[in-house]
């Protein structure tokens, strides 16, 4: 990749731990996750890349792709289950064993599926709480200790416009999830602010992933579906964001440029939630 990333020289040198670091689809794809966006944007500034995904080949591509752009990058990837207590366990002390401390968190993990309240298995219910919130307390219920024992620390949630709007799609767990994350995030950014750790969210909008790509390459018509409803859009800046306008968001939250901000949702989205319809 060829873009240039801004630079915040106060990152050079620090660790972020990056859940979701893989990405769905096709690995010949030219389309950037989130995570993985975010960890090129963090590694272009020097820092020591140590993340995870549920599917170890997923986040080997993501390492790859981020050395042939800058063969110095330092970058660690193993597999891990944030669903599992254990798995989050081990996935931050092996981070602290290989570099000793964590600067920066960021928990990008999310997944969607389809329902509506009255038709919604309460299985399918809890897994996506499971998920898309629970995992986001393991991680800080891991991390916080050792950001607030250092004195320093940010930490980054992603969650999604859905937290703040309905957007023609059945997803309520999803939406229900979300919106707790960011809830989660300014009352815990309240009560580290006196710790030196800020937390803060990042709320994509409507952006063009790898996982929203596959969903138009799938033969499953309701895949299909839902791909024409997320890029038939009606985003007042006429287009889809991508990966990169997540991790720039992120990554600037995590420099000392935003060392005033915590406890803050920043919404990147096209101006699609203060626009009228439902947005696909």
């Amino acid at each position: 990749m060829t873009a240039a990333f801004p630079l915040y020289p106060d990152l050079k040198g620090k660790v972020a731990i990056i859940t979701g670091i893989g990405q769905v689809g096709k690995p010949d794809s030219s389309t950037w996750g989130n995570g993985a966006a975010t960890a090129r944007i963090l590694a272009y500034n020097g820092v020591k890349i140590f993340g995870c995904d549920l599917r170890l080949a997923a986040a080997e591509y993501t390492k790859q792709r981020i050395l042939e752009d800058d063969a110095k990058a330092v970058i660690d990837v193993v597999t891990t289950d944030v669903t599992s207590t254990e798995d989050v366990n081990r996935f931050v002390e092996a981070a602290m064993k290989k570099h000793g401390r964590i600067d920066i968190c960021i928990n990008n993990v999310g997944m969607t599926a389809h329902g509506d309240p009255g038709n919604m298995s309460e299985d399918a219910w809890m897994k996506q709480i499971d998920l898309n919130l629970h995992s986001v307390y393991r991680m800080c219920h891991a991390v916080l200790p050792i950001m607030e024992k250092q004195g320093k620390g940010a930490i980054i949630n992603n969650a999604s416009i859905t937290a703040m709007r309905y957007i023609g799609k059945p997803q309520i767990a999803y939406a229900t999830a979300k919106a707790a994350v960011i809830q989660y995030t300014k009352a815990a950014g309240a009560m580290y602010a006196p710790r030196g750790v800020r937390l803060n969210c990042v709320v994509p909008g409507l952006m063009y992933t790898p996982l929203v790509e596959n969903l138009g390459q799938s033969e499953n018509e309701e895949d299909k579906e839902v791909f024409r409803k997320i890029t038939q859009h009606n985003v007042p800046m006429g287009r889809m964001g991508d990966a990169f306008d997540v991790g720039n968001a992120g990554v600037f939250l995590c420099s000392d440029v935003a060392k005033y901000i915590t406890s803050h949702a920043l919404v990147v989205d096209g101006g699609i939630t203060q626009s009228t319809g439902t947005g696909g």
